[in-house]
């Protein structure tokens, strides 16, 4: 039997990224991942955070229609997208976050020219309603120069949509060496600090969830949520068979030699010893990052359960009131033969 190892690799980032990997995200080591944060290749543009290949790539798809007929975008107008994608971080974080999240919400519109003719279209950054068609990539330890340039940062795991950084995961060790702060309370402070204006807000202004976890559970909250109001989750759609058929899903040979690769081989002789073992237990942690973090959930979170307050500032739903929403709208949606809305 293998003896379990509680630092904060073994214990709670791996088993992130491998049930992320599980999930539908393909990982990018981190070389290869700051490669792509730069528009020069033998660049390491720490500052930039979104994946500029991967997104540009999604804005070559897209295509417009203009008199009847479909055209794809000119490098001018992807080439403002892209511009439009630097976060207003002279307005604050909030403000920053509200403008991208419209963006992402709503598209940019971009004006182009047809024989002669100007029109002006608006080019989603998300295909919010063919979860197919966007990409879904992960990541750990990115390295993020703080707004300063002084010093840099390196979050966790951050998990991208399109190339954009939607989430944010900070992984601890379960056993904690201060008695009075527990390691998931640890990461929930990791990531107000790294929100601070002289961090790395910059990575914060695209992010839509952000994760606190340590091995056996989670927390969960969204850009500019107080200490507080940081919640768990408790799944309602999602059933305890698909969660252990998810958490013991065998990787591919690829998908274990992309998430090892670059690390020592006494930490990939670890994993595979364990998952030799037999099935792994599912725990709060793995439940919180199905439940959140699947691609279509993700998208669903973002786009449905997310608002913003003028006093209260961005707002991620709890759980029962997404389930709770759910529900009425199932309820209201029956109706009789006759056509009349059953209420009971």
């Amino acid at each position: 039997m293998a003896t379990l190892n509680f630092q904060e690799e073994f214990s709670s980032k791996i088993p992130a990224l491998t049930l992320l990997t599980t999930l539908g995200y393909e990982f990018i080591p981190p070389s290869q991942c700051s490669a792509m944060r730069s528009k020069v290749a033998s660049n390491k543009a720490t500052n930039q955070v979104v994946l500029l290949p991967i997104m540009r790539a999604f804005l070559a798809k897209q295509t417009f229609t203009f008199e009847g007929q479909a055209h794809p975008l000119l490098d001018s107008a992807i080439d403002k997208i892209m511009h439009e994608l630097n976060p207003a971080m002279n307005l604050g974080l909030q403000a920053a976050n509200e403008a991208l999240y419209n963006a992402m919400l709503y598209g940019v519109t971009v004006t182009e020219f047809i024989d002669g003719k100007k029109t002006s279209q608006t080019i989603a950054l998300i295909d919010w309603n063919h979860i197919s068609n966007n990409s879904f990539h992960v990541t750990e330890e990115l390295v993020v120069l703080n707004s300063e340039g002084t010093n840099s940062r390196r979050p966790d795991i951050v998990c991208f949509v399109n190339g954009l950084p939607l989430a944010v995961i900070e992984a601890k060790r379960p056993d904690s060496s201060r008695e009075w702060q527990s390691t998931n309370a640890q990461a929930v402070s990791q990531h107000i600090r790294n929100q601070k204006q002289k961090e790395i807000p910059h990575l914060f202004a695209y992010s839509q969830l952000l994760l606190a976890v340590n091995g056996n559970d989670g927390l969960y909250a969204t850009c500019g949520t107080p200490e507080k109001f940081w919640a768990k989750w408790v799944e309602e759609e999602i059933s305890e068979p698909e969660f252990a058929r998810l958490k013991n899903q065998t990787l591919s040979p690829e998908q274990i030699e992309n998430l090892f690769a670059h690390r020592p081989v006494s930490i990939t002789d670890e994993y595979k010893s364990l998952i030799a073992g037999g099935d792994l237990v599912v725990t709060d942690q793995d439940r919180l990052i199905v439940s959140l973090l699947q691609p279509q959930r993700l998208l669903e979170m973002t786009r449905l359960f997310t608002l913003f307050d003028k006093k209260a500032g961005k707002i991620v739903a709890r759980y029962q009131q997404v389930f709770g929403i759910k529900a009425l709208i199932d309820r209201i949606s029956i109706f009789d033969e006759k056509g009349s809305r059953e209420l009971c």
